[in-house]
């Protein structure tokens, strides 16, 4: 039996020839998978090889087929334009042909057109003198020369035209102002009709009653010291003359002289009349007076519907109550005035506001015209622009009688609104004297046109009608002296409302049967 170290040797030789054995068989395995890997590598390329060259010989065949078709696409272009360029060659070869031949058919036409312009030459020369022949024998026949026919044909054409465009200015106007007046007679008409107003004129009344004669020389006192003190407080003239159991009071400003009424008729009533009983009933009067225009002019506000006025202008507008214009309440007048001017702006489509507000302040001016120098109109300009009035309201207010230009349909609404509350029937009256004299400027102007036989002035001075001589005044000088009337009545008169102008010619055929 082997012993332990013999086994041991043993089983490492063992181990050793198994380890070398193993080692040579990876090896064998390795050459021999290198040597098929090799040979793979090889045949790899040489199947590229073969493979780029076939692909190189596709690319140069077919690379020539494209050469040739291009060669032939070249080819069959360049024919296709050498055939479209002999076409155009052979247009431009008959255009040329068709030119040469228009050339010279118009050359033979210039030719015969310069004759024919020696023949018109030749013609014209013979009517020039045909003409001078018939001029000069025309002048002798009617014995004017050339220029004084021109001159006379000229003035019978001016003449002719001139009466031409007046019957044509009269139609157009004439329905211009047909359509007008049907227009504004239907606004107005419809404005009227809405508002209901008080057009009774009132009179401010100036007349005190007293119980009886007595009274006179208690009111005037001891050596007249009743008298002066009241009419130094009150600034009014006192008449107590033999007009029984009356005492006129007379000034200028009408609430000086609503206040003084109002304070005599007190004193009367009491019966104690001297200087200080005297001052205490003018105070109280003034009180009173001060009291009823703030209630006033605020009324007359809320009547018009004007809200917002300055506490100033109500004041002002108060003072109204007691002022007329030919015999009419000048605060009734201006409320009458915003409500119609109100009306015509909402049937207009305008702005209702600034009419309403200006036709109430039209006549502001007429509370201190007494007290300021200018017109009530330019016044009350003044007046609106201190208070702080719109430009618009300040323009319709101030053109209301054409002293400025209406620079908006309210002005011309308030300016309407203004004569139709003063034409009204009733609602204004003038003095005897101004009306007669109003007449007989109206005849007195009437009467200056060349032709006019008679004039009458109608309806309270409200129309003039003119007859004229119908052999001297034809239908156009009619209407010419119709308008020229009507514009100097503008210019130079002064008067409430409208006045119409009427032209009437007639001619009559009269003959007797015998």
């Amino acid at each position: 039996m082997l012993g332990l170290p013999a086994v041991i040797a043993i089983a490492a030789v063992v181990a050793v020839a198994a380890g070398l054995s193993g080692y040579l068989l990876r090896r064998y395995s390795a050459q021999a998978k290198l040597a098929s890997a090799e040979a793979d590598a090889k045949r790899l390329l040489e199947s590229a090889a073969a493979e780029v060259e076939a692909k190189k010989r596709e690319a140069l065949l077919e690379a020539k087929e494209e050469a040739h078709r291009i060669r032939a696409e070249v080819e069959r272009e360049t024919r296709d334009r050498r055939i479209e360029l002999q076409r155009m060659e052979k247009r431009l070869l008959q255009k040329e042909e068709t030119l040469d031949r228009k050339i010279e058919a118009l050359e033979k036409k210039d030719e015969r057109l310069r004759q024919r312009e020696a023949e018109l030459e030749e013609l014209r020369e013979e009517l020039e003198a045909l003409r001078a022949r018939q001029l000069a024998e025309l002048e002798r026949l009617s014995g004017l020369s050339r220029e004084e026919a021109r001159e006379l044909l000229l003035a019978q054409t001016r003449e002719e035209s001139r009466r031409e465009a007046a019957m044509l200015m009269r139609q157009i106007e004439q329905e211009a102002r047909e359509k007008a007046e049907q227009e504004a007679r239907e606004i107005i008409a419809m404005a009227v009709q809405r508002c209901a107003a008080d057009h009774v004129a009132e009179i401010s009344v100036s007349v005190v009653q007293i119980p009886s004669d007595d009274m006179k020389g208690r009111i005037i006192g001891r050596e007249g010291r009743n008298i002066r003190t009241f009419e130094a407080l009150t600034g009014v003239d006192l008449i107590i003359d033999d007009t029984p159991e009356a005492v006129v009071i007379s000034a200028f400003d009408p609430v000086r002289r609503e206040k003084a009424r109002l304070a005599l008729e007190k004193l009367v009533a009491d019966g104690r009349i001297h200087p200080a009983r005297i001052e205490e009933m003018v105070d109280k009067a003034n009180r009173e007076v001060d009291n009823i225009i703030r209630q006033a002019g605020e009324q007359a506000c809320v009547e018009a519907g004007v809200p917002g006025l300055h506490p100033e202008l109500m004041r002002l507008l108060g003072r109204l109550k007691y002022r007329t214009s030919y015999g009419q309440n000048v605060l009734k007048h201006s409320i009458e005035v915003a409500h119609l001017a109100a009306l015509m702006a909402t049937m207009l489509g305008v702005d209702v506001d600034v009419a309403r507000r200006a036709g109430l302040l039209h006549d502001i001016g007429k509370a201190v015209d007494h007290d300021q120098e200018g017109t009530h109109v330019n016044i009350g300009m003044d007046l609106l622009r201190r208070y702080g009035e719109s430009q618009a309201v300040i323009n319709a207010m101030c053109s209301h009688h054409g002293e400025y230009e209406a620079g908006s349909v309210e002005a011309v609404l308030v300016n309407a609104a203004d004569a139709l509350s003063a034409a009204r029937p009733g609602a204004r009256r003038e003095t005897l004297e101004s009306y007669i004299k109003r007449l007989e400027k109206l005849e007195e102007i009437a009467g200056s046109f060349k032709g006019v036989e008679k004039t009458y002035a109608i309806q309270a001075g409200r129309e003039i009608r003119i007859i004229v001589k119908p052999e001297q005044v034809d239908d156009v000088e009619a209407y010419r002296i119709a308008k020229e009337t009507s514009r100097r009545i503008e210019d130079e008169m002064q008067y409430p409302g409208q006045i119409k102008v009427t032209v009437i010619r007639e001619t009559r055929a009269v003959e007797f049967a015998r």
